[in-house]
Formats: structure tokens, sequence, C-alpha cells
């Protein structure tokens, strides 16, 4: 099968179902920007990080991938696709859960930064709140199933406290935000 079709040098892609749009349409925008997402979870799970968080990063890269399946599909679609589930939303809820017990109480926002596994988690939490964001102005347009909505708002979450729980793994200070009040 080759790679190119030659079918979108136009600037229109097919979705799945069938449905021809122009590829700045806003559900392409949607799962371009999962995919971008998906790329860096990817950058992460390549860095030197505990082995139970690269179980935990290829499992939500399928889930991604199954996401943008979801958002990728025509209303009128008849192909059977993977769902997203409440088990995913449970899953990143516990890792969560268990990063939180062995870190220190969050007092403050932090500052991005201090080690560069832990920025490609913040760059991956900004990547997947911009995700989130372009998926509820889609909701307000066409159906997009809600459960990607809550899966996108508890992933931002535990990219949040991955990076957390990385920069008490790498041993770097993690630096509250201080605000200038002057």
């Amino acid at each position: 099968m080759k790679v190119y079709t030659r079918k979108g040098d136009n600037g229109t892609t097919q979705l799945i179902g069938g449905r021809r749009v122009s590829k700045s349409n806003l559900r392409i925008e949607a799962y371009g920007t999962v995919d971008e997402l998906n790329s860096y979870i990817g950058l992460i799970r390549d860095q030197e990080i505990d082995p139970t968080h690269i179980d935990q990063l290829l499992i939500i890269q399928d889930r991604l991938f199954t996401m943008g399946s979801l958002l990728a599909a025509d209303a009128n679609n008849k192909m059977k696709l993977p769902e997203l589930k409440a088990v995913d939303i449970n899953n990143l809820e516990k890792w969560i859960d268990d990063m939180d017990e062995v870190l220190d109480p969050m007092k403050s926002f932090v500052l991005p930064g201090g080690h560069t596994t832990v920025s490609y988690c913040h760059i991956a939490r900004c990547i997947c709140r911009r995700s989130e964001r372009i998926s509820v102005e889609l909701s307000n347009h066409e159906n997009v199933p809600e459960i990607i909505l809550t899966y996108l708002n508890r992933l931002s979450d535990f990219l949040f406290v991955l990076s957390r729980k990385i920069t008490k793994d790498q041993n770097v200070k993690e630096h509250p935000w201080v605000p200038k009040m002057d």
C-alpha cells in the first residue's frame, strides 16, 4: 500500500465514513492535535523513566489512537470502531492517586522545567489542554462522545502529576511560582 494517494492534494481529506472535508475542518484539527499529543507522549516514553510509567504511556497512546479514530469518524459512519470506556478514565485516576501518594502536597503552582523529561511532560500537558479545547469547540457543532472530553481533562491532570513524579524521581528541585506583586 502506498502512503500517498494524491486525493488530498486539493486540501481535502476523507473522514471515516466517506465524507470529504477541508483539511482545516475543526474535526481534522481535533484529531490532528490528538495525534500531536500522542507524538509528544512517545517522546516522554523514550526517556529514561520508571518502566511503570512507560507501560502507562503505552496504554495512553493506544487510547489516543482510539480517540483519534472516533474524532475522525463521520456522523454517518457504519464502521465498527474501538471505544473509550470508563475504565480508561479510572486507570488515569488510579495512576494519578498512586503518584500523589509519594509526592509532597502542592502549596502553589509550579513552574514547568527542571529536567528535560519534566519539560516534555508539561509540553504534552499543554497540547492535551489544547486538544480538549478544540474537542469542546467541535462538540458545540457536531456530536463528540462526552468520554473524549473527560479523558482529555483527566489526561492533562495525569501529565501534570507525572511531571511532578519525574521531578522527584530525577531528584531535581521543583520551583514554585511566587507571583511578583511589586
